[in-house]
């Protein structure tokens, strides 16, 4: 008989994640449940049940995982960003494939539609931190207004082509890359704004 591998409380409750995006990527967020997950990999839902104590426990802890991921891919973005070999667009791509090709925008969807408001923060903190790195001087009292109104645009295009942007978008017979386009020009509109206000100060 085969043992079953014994994995620390970090590996159990990572490999449990890794599957529930699977699933959320597969399925959709309603199959994200602590049984489909706990079967994926071989757990029990007890196990499960003592690392995130419910499925809607369990989804908090997916959407924080996929913003963290989000985090560890828009790195690059943003060293290439302030090295001048990256650009905007480079940010909102990121976020765009977060909420829409990682299952975040179904998730937060989800989440929010059984009343766990909670569910978006992890993902605006993580898109804010980006529009934080492209603006460095966020300390002053305006140019932390214009961070987070460009944060505030691209969350809510980012969420909303998830949801509704394919359609709507060939319905108005627009380009698919048009709500991008929208977010990277709202970025550097910002960068601009922002630029003219600290020349203004100084």
């Amino acid at each position: 008989m085969e043992t079953r591998k014994r994995l620390s409380p970090e590996e159990s409750r990572a490999s449990a994640l890794s599957a529930a995006r699977l699933l959320l990527i597969e399925a959709g967020p309603q199959a994200v449940t602590l049984k489909a997950v706990g079967a994926r990999i071989g757990r029990t839902h007890a196990n499960l049940l003592h690392h995130f104590g419910s499925a809607a426990g369990l989804q908090r802890a997916l959407a924080s995982h996929l913003a963290e991921t989000v985090c560890e891919s828009v790195a690059p973005a943003v060293h290439a960003n302030r090295a001048g070999l990256g650009s905007p667009r480079e940010v909102v791509d990121i976020a765009f494939d977060a909420f829409d090709e990682e299952g975040g925008g179904a998730l937060v969807s989800w989440m929010l539609a059984t009343g766990h408001e909670d569910s978006i923060e992890p993902f605006v903190e993580t898109i804010h931190n980006l529009v934080h790195d492209l603006h460095p001087e966020e300390d002053d009292e305006a140019e932390a207004r214009v961070a987070h109104e460009a944060t505030l645009a691209v969350v809510l295009l980012a969420l909303g082509q998830s949801l509704i942007g394919a359609p709507l978008t060939a319905s108005l017979k627009l380009p698919g890359a048009t709500a991008r386009d929208m977010a990277a020009n709202i970025i550097e509109a910002s960068l601009i704004q922002a630029s003219m206000d600290s020349e203004t100060a100084s």
